[in-house]
């Protein structure tokens, strides 16, 4: 590893792809200028904290920081998992920590147990609800089960102040298996959790009224628990918000998710609007469609490009431009292309420009898990 040049990069862009990427692929990797022109140059509290947790996964990882903090050198340890706890930032939400964390569980010396802290939902990143609903069952498909893959919301945070508390395990895996998931299916049921906290219990109500008032126009099997948190569970700051999940006969799951705004910030959100607006947000994914939402999109490709030397491929909907620079970013640390196939409308009968994505695997074999 020590011959495998360094890769080099400017600005703050991706910073989480960067690193997780250079984990995993062994490469060291130099970011320049970051946030360079700005009145506050350097890193922001939320980068910070996430390489602490990348620091705090890995074994031996290198990672100089100058003093103005506009630049960073990463040179990338063994990823040893354990149990852990971090902190995270309450700038951003633990769904930002847990999608890098959801690509490098798998590949750990020892099973990963981490609890996180800080703001469960928030309007900026995917919220712990919608990562337990999608992107669990998408390891599976690729044979990372087991009763231990489970994220577990013990506390719920809402921004400004946070305090919410997950818990996170997952197994470790040798290989992966490669994947063909083309057919998305139809759409059999909606399920969905609308939370409150340290707000009325009868806002939950309310937010499910008004989104099964559009929901059901189009399908009979739907549930959306109401949640309410109260007393030292409930976090600091007083929020609410809704996350609706639609499950195909295929298994392919679809989510939407929003959330109040934090206290203070913006005007306040009647809970009848935001049920209606998430149900809406709901029916554009699904008309978006594809095998895999747009949250995860990368992670899907992550697992293909590491899986067996194999083909596989997933039908995704429209790549959201973060996936777009995902790509990028796998062929210069992994040296691997998709093919990718454009499906019109006409072909598919349904639903927007679908894209056909086809890889062979680099065969990627976890070298820090232990032989039992």
């Amino acid at each position: 590893a020590g011959e495998a040049q360094c890769l080099s990069y400017t600005g703050c862009n991706f910073l989480r792809q960067r690193l997780v990427l250079a984990t995993l692929s062994g490469r060291p990797l130099k970011i320049r200028k970051i946030r360079a022109k700005e009145e506050d140059p350097g890193l922001r509290d939320f980068e910070a904290s996430f390489i602490r947790l990348i620091d705090k996964v890995t074994n031996g990882s290198r990672i100089e920081i100058n003093q103005t903090g506009t630049t960073l050198y990463y040179q990338p340890g063994l990823l040893y998992g354990g149990s852990l706890e971090h902190d995270c930032s309450p700038s951003r939400g633990i769904g930002y920590y847990l999608e890098s964390l959801l690509c490098l569980a798998p590949f750990m010396k020892h099973p990963l147990k981490i609890v996180l802290r800080g703001v469960t939902n928030d309007q900026v990143d995917p919220s712990v609800d919608v990562l337990k609903a999608t992107a669990l069952p998408l390891l599976k498909k690729f044979g990372i089960d087991g009763e231990s893959l489970e994220i577990k919301i013990n506390r719920r945070g809402m921004p400004p102040k946070g305090g919410g508390e997950i818990l996170f395990s997952c197994p470790v895996r040798k290989v992966l298996q490669p994947v063909q998931f083309t057919d998305p299916g139809k759409i059999k049921r909606i399920r969905g959790t609308a939370y409150s906290v340290r707000v009325s219990p009868q806002m939950a109500n309310r937010m499910v009224e008004s989104a099964r008032g559009i929901l059901n126009k189009f399908l009979p099997d739907i549930y959306i628990y109401t949640d309410h948190m109260k007393g030292a569970n409930s976090g600091k700051s007083p929020g609410f918000g809704m996350c609706l999940t639609a499950e195909t006969i295929n298994g392919t799951i679809l989510s939407a998710e929003l959330a109040s705004n934090p206290q203070g910030q913006g005007a306040a959100v009647l809970p009848e609007e935001l049920g209606q607006n998430c149900a809406k947000l709901l029916l554009e994914e699904v008309y978006r469609g594809g095998c895999v939402d747009s949250t995860n999109q990368s992670l899907a490709l992550l697992l293909m490009t590491l899986g067996q030397r194999d083909v596989s491929k997933v039908l995704l909907g429209p790549l959201s431009p973060y996936t777009i620079e995902f790509l990028r970013h796998l062929r210069s640390f992994f040296q691997i292309m998709f093919k990718i196939e454009t499906k019109t409308t006409e072909e598919e009968h349904m639903g927007g420009e679908k894209v056909l994505m086809t890889c062979v695997g680099i065969g990627f074999c976890n070298l820090s898990k232990t032989i039992r």
